[in-house]
């Protein structure tokens, strides 16, 4: 531009804005709704034990959990911006009626397990915090979710939950100021798979901690409420540009938080031989090992994880049922009303027969895995489909990754059911 036509732009008075680093804020919030899922109180389990047990060894599985998630939401994403359906309606819309049942129904059921492992570890913070005993901690749990869900917007649960995933985000990143990290031992750990014995139990929980399936239901669905869909074939194209940083974003910070308590647990409890069994016993050990405040962070941001992916894991619950009859979550409308309590309730009743608590929380998150594969290939299935995706359908690259995922994911479930027999 010369300064001619400098002195001339000057001048004008009819610039519009244009999309810039203010205008990309607009897009984030469904992918930090989605992250809360995977640093919840079954995720810090599983990160622990592998940690304490293992050193740094399983930081490879945190890595490629994450690239997978990143893959499936980034891709379960485009089938609500797209379609307006979440994951849950078009499975039910488009799937032969005897798979869509199996898939729903082994989701719902993996919902209650999700619940099951926000809501204790809600409660094991509460009785840290204040000694609320484990029962009434956990209706406590139960009663700020009921709270939330049936008297917040999408937006405001947003903003609220962005809130909680800062304060975890914050929480560990002080407590890795205080222990000392072995980062060349970590940086070839990310990066390099290795499967200590007797570690396939911890290498699934830690699968299914991340690449949650009722996260992909969430993603769906929050991501459709929005109805771009409906605006025309331009908004289309930049949601779905836009959504990817949103995806980016939020999973680069799921995965620093997850490799943080691997590292945390690393070089405190497997570093001085000292196994871990419960959390209360994690905390209690972070006492003599970094001091008071540190085993105070800890159950702190254990009780913002388990308030906020309790509130998410409910949500996903009602999106599942209510797509089970064709219906978007509309928390106003029974059906998703009932998805969520049966999330919930469900989780209660079970948590009401726990003995190990913390055995509890791997075992659910394994739970997950096992179910993951449906979740995984009929999301293959319908975005694949021309007639559900139109011209949006999965081109092969993207089918190629993909079918990778559900390869290896299905693969790694095997490994699990052969370790049950060794």
């Amino acid at each position: 531009m010369n300064p001619v036509e400098f002195l001339a732009d000057l001048r004008r008075r009819d610039h519009k804005p244009v999309m810039g680093a203010l205008h990309v804020l607009r897009y984030i919030g469904p992918g930090l709704l989605v992250t809360v899922g995977f640093i919840d109180p079954g995720n810090w389990a599983s990160n622990i034990a592998a940690g304490a047990r293992y050193g740094y060894a399983l930081l490879w599985m945190v890595t490629l959990s994450t690239v997978m998630l990143i893959v499936l939401q980034h891709n379960v994403a485009h089938l609500g911006i797209v379609t307006g359906l979440c994951l849950s309606e078009a499975t039910a819309r488009y799937a032969p009626a005897w798979t869509g049942r199996l898939v729903l129904g082994s989701a719902m059921l993996a919902s209650i397990s999700t619940s099951l492992a926000e809501i204790l570890g809600g409660a094991i913070a509460l009785n840290m915090l204040f000694d609320i005993p484990m029962q009434a901690g956990a209706l406590l749990v139960a009663g700020f979710v009921g709270l939330m869900l049936f008297t917040r917007s999408y937006k405001t649960l947003e903003k609220i939950i962005i809130g909680f995933v800062s304060i975890i985000g914050l929480s560990f990143l002080y407590e890795l100021t205080l222990v000392d990290i072995n980062w060349a031992s970590a940086g070839i750990a990310w990066v390099t798979p290795r499967l200590p014995e007797g570690s396939m139990m911890i290498v699934m929980s830690v699968l299914g901690a991340v690449v949650m399936p009722h996260n992909l239901f969430l993603h769906s669905e929050i991501i459709q409420s929005r109805q771009w869909n409906l605006e025309s074939e331009t908004v289309i194209k930049k949601q779905l540009d836009y959504e990817l940083f949103d995806t980016l974003f939020s999973m680069l910070v799921g995965w620093a938080i997850n490799s943080a308590m691997i590292l945390l647990a690393a070089a405190t409890f497997f570093k001085n031989g000292t196994p871990v069994d419960e959390l209360p016993q994690a905390q209690s050990l972070l006492v003599p090992l970094l001091g008071n405040s540190a085993a105070d962070v800890f159950a702190v941001a254990l009780l913002f994880a388990g308030l906020a992916s309790t509130v998410t894991s409910a949500m996903a619950g009602g999106s599942i049922f209510a797509g089970i009859f064709n219906e978007p979550y509309d928390i106003k409308d029974s059906h998703s009303r009932l998805g969520v309590c049966i999330s919930v309730i469900g989780a209660l009743l079970l948590l009401f027969w726990v003995n190990d608590s913390f055995k509890a929380l791997i075992v659910s998150q394994m739970a997950l895995s096992i179910q993951l594969p449906l979740t995984i290939w009929m999301q293959i299935y319908l975005t694949s489909s021309p007639t559900v995706m139109g011209k949006h359908a999965n081109p092969l690259s993207t089918r190629i990754m993909l079918w990778t995922i559900g390869v290896v994911v299905s693969g790694l479930n095997v490994l699990l059911f052969a370790s049950f027999f060794q």
